[in-house]
């Protein structure tokens, strides 16, 4: 539900309630001085940072007339800040630090919008329920403790109407961002400064003293382990045989004070180095004179150890020990960045195992992860030089950085001889496989100056070689055209599309032309590329058909279109019909009936109200088309033949399919009214099909003229952008919601 959803249910509610919007309210419920004493010294650290970054926005947003206003989670206000014009006009309607704002009083207020749903809400005029508030513009953003999801208040903006800029509720969240990382952040440091004080007070730290001639006076236990030297040896005498002399010296003669000095302390007995924090300060005596020295070791060996594991860790993969990408991209970055436009010649090789989904689904995941290390094991046996980097980038991908080569020769060489150690046999649970690897080869500085370019086309000659049947090595070879380099650069993107979340969907709206309404929509899929932004379904489908990788994105299309169906219905939108395209790949696997079924069990989308949609050249098998739509009318699911009169299907097919829709292609429908062949046809295909019992759909609708025709040939039912073009999710649901 979004938000002016939510403002007009709250206007519903003040309305039911018989507050009238011309008055003014009268405000009674305030907290008492206590009440808000108390409660600002709860919120004194909270205030502190909110203020702190208020007054940051106040100053960039200099000369504006802004009033800013911080509740409480229950809506009190308990600070006010900013113009004090709108204070003084606000204060005169009862609005004052103390109120709390409750809808009963307040009408439809941004402050409990934000409180109630969790959201950003922006009040703009007439969407306030009283009136005296239409000159005004409200922006309100909850605030929480992020880690506990615990909602602390609001922070609201008010300002006159012609102020308005959506710009302002967008710069309040990123500034409510801030407070909420800063706050989070004092909260974990409390925790950190407990912890801190917990384990200084239970760890026994080393204490040595002496007096003002640096004799030792106080030696304890644990200073005994740290330096190996024993108590009775060394008390009352000379510090001189300590290794921190010089520094308890500094401290007698110069006054200097030593804190957090980390030292490596090597013990003969133990034949480790203890880590410690050393300290070393005067005792000064009642004049300001120096009396002796004050020193202590902290043991930190066990933090340093850990410190390192973390560290190691954070660059290093888990399961295989080998450097993972934040390593290498790190490696590779500070490589570039020192090379200074001399750097000598190197190699990135990108590899990527065949068939390794294989593996999981038939061993089990802990076999190839087991696996995965062999690899490992085997990749660096290849590797001869501690100058090169073997790292894994995740899931069964690896790079090898192959530095200061001397020619090109020597990544093939490398390439060739990873091939022939993938001849041997893997040994898993006593079972014996092979497996092969594909590898792609780009050179600095001839197939790129930075890490992106490399790792690019490292990876699209990856893909290649695998394309040349897999089991070898590709090096990257630059395309003859831009044309050429754009679809290599797509058919490696396509690939990694689907796991980063780039495609979305639009819904082209499918109308009753007797009645004007939104009968249906038909979910079209598009690609918002991170660097080439957004691409159109006819570059990157081709691509996918060819590669097979329609297969899985047909499937993502079908389950966003049925998750999106399903929430509209959630909504109180009446269900309709959503139509889904089916490729040709999708439509020839044996298990699309399953999968189709799996996806409405999973999304709980109910059969009638999916359409699929096909091309007549997927019928041509007819044997095989009648089984499969067989067994999706079984299910319950309507079919819409797609493009009809474009391909090699007939209507007695049509009958014989069971095809509850047809959609006339939109070729015909473009030159309808200048073609007479084209009417004709148009005209022949909705007279058969409705003598078949067959609903009609025309696609390409773009004119008035056109719709008018269509209307006297009986066809009911059109899509096109004489209506709407395709539109995303949300302006759908704003035109059903309206309908």
């Amino acid at each position: 539900m979004n938000n002016q959803v939510w403002i007009h249910q709250s206007k519903e509610r003040c309305a039911q309630r018989g507050i009238r919007p011309e008055d003014v309210p009268t405000f009674t419920q305030f907290y008492s001085d206590v009440q808000l004493s108390d409660k600002r010294e709860e919120y004194e650290e909270i205030l502190s940072v909110i203020n702190f970054f208020i007054h940051k926005m106040l100053e960039l947003m200099k000369g504006l007339p802004l009033l800013i206003l911080i509740t409480d989670e229950k809506g009190c206000v308990l600070e006010m800040a900013g113009d004090e014009a709108i204070k003084n006009i606000i204060s005169q309607s009862g609005i004052k630090v103390g109120l709390v704002y409750d809808e009963v009083e307040a009408g439809t207020n941004s402050i409990n919008l934000a409180l109630d749903h969790r959201e950003p809400f922006q009040l703009i005029g007439r969407d306030h329920y009283f009136h005296f508030l239409e000159h005004s513009a409200c922006y309100s953003v909850p605030f929480q403790y992020t880690d506990v999801s615990n909602l602390l208040g609001t922070i609201t903006i008010m300002t006159s109407i012609d102020q308005h800029n959506p710009f302002l509720l967008a710069m309040l969240c990123t500034v409510v961002d801030s407070i909420e990382r800063e706050l989070l952040l004092k909260k974990q440091n409390r925790r950190l400064h407990i912890l801190n004080q917990v384990v200084i007070e239970t760890t026994r730290n080393g204490i040595i003293i002496t007096d003002k001639d640096g004799n030792i006076t106080e030696y304890n236990q644990f200073a005994e382990y740290i330096t190996d030297l024993k108590r009775q040896d060394v008390l009352h005498k000379s510090i001189a045989e300590l290794k921190v002399s010089q520094y308890i010296s500094e401290v007698l003669h110069k006054g200097i004070v030593y804190e957090d000095m980390e030292l490596s302390i090597k013990q003969g007995n133990h034949g480790e180095k203890l880590v410690c924090l050393f300290d070393a300060f005067p005792i000064l005596d009642e004049n300001k004179s120096i009396m002796g020295a004050f020193a202590q070791f902290r043991d930190i060996t066990e933090r340093s150890k850990v410190e390192k594991r973390i560290n190691h860790l954070a660059y290093h993969d888990d399961l295989t020990g080998l450097p993972n990408r934040r390593y290498f991209a790190r490696h590779l970055d500070m490589l570039l960045d020192g090379s200074g436009g001399d750097q000598q010649p190197f190699a990135l090789l990108f590899l990527d195992l065949d068939s390794f989904k294989k593996i999981n689904d038939n061993l089990g995941h802990n076999n190839g992860d087991l696996l995965l290390k062999l690899v490992a094991e085997r990749l660096t046996l290849c590797v001869h030089s501690s100058k090169h980097v073997v790292s894994r980038m995740g899931g069964d991908e690896f790079t090898i950085l192959l530095k200061e080569i001397k020619s090109q020769t020597e990544a093939i060489e490398v390439a060739e001889e990873i091939i022939r150690a993938f001849d041997m046999p893997f040994v898993l649970d006593e079972y014996e496989f092979y497996i092969t690897a594909s590898i792609g080869i780009a050179y600095y500085p001839q197939d790129g100056r930075d890490a992106e370019t490399l790792m690019k086309h490292a990876d699209i000659a990856m893909y290649q070689a695998k394309d040349t049947g897999k089991n070898n090595y590709s090096i990257f070879r630059a395309a003859k055209s831009s044309i050429g380099i754009e679809q290599l650069t797509l058919e490696s993107s396509i690939r990694k599309a689907l796991q980063n979340n780039e495609f979305l969907l639009h819904y082209q709206p499918q109308i009753d032309v007797e009645t004007g309404r939104i009968i249906g929509t038909e979910a079209l899929i598009r690609w918002n590329h991170p660097t080439l932004g957004l691409i159109p379904p006819g570059k990157f489908i081709p691509i996918a058909e060819e590669t097979g990788l329609i297969v899985p994105i047909g499937e993502w299309v079908l389950r966003t279109a049925c998750k999106q169906n399903v929430e509209w219905i959630a909504k109180g939108i009446p269900p309709m019909k959503i139509s889904v395209n089916l490729s040709t790949r999708q439509f020839l696997k044996r298990n699309l009936v399953e999968t189709v079924h799996n996806i409405l069990r999973e999304t709980g989308h109910d059969p009638k109200y999916l359409e699929l949609e096909i091309t007549e050249s997927m019928t041509m098998d007819v044997n095989f088309a009648v089984e499969v739509l067989g067994e999706f009318k079984k299910l319950g699911i309507p079919i819409c033949i797609d493009d009809f009169g474009t391909g090699y299907s007939n209507l007695y097919y049509m009958k014989l399919f069971s095809i509850d829709r047809l959609k006339i292609d939109q070729s015909f429908i473009r030159d309808i009214m200048t073609d007479s062949i084209d009417a004709d046809i148009v005209s022949t295909i909705i007279a058969m099909a409705y003598n078949l019992g067959i609903d009609v759909i025309a696609e390409g609708v773009e004119t008035e003229e056109q719709l008018n025709y269509l209307k006297r040939l009986k066809c009911r039912e059109v899509q096109g952008y004489y209506y709407y073009k395709p539109l995303p999710a949300e302006q759908i649901e704003q035109l059903l919601l309206s309908q």
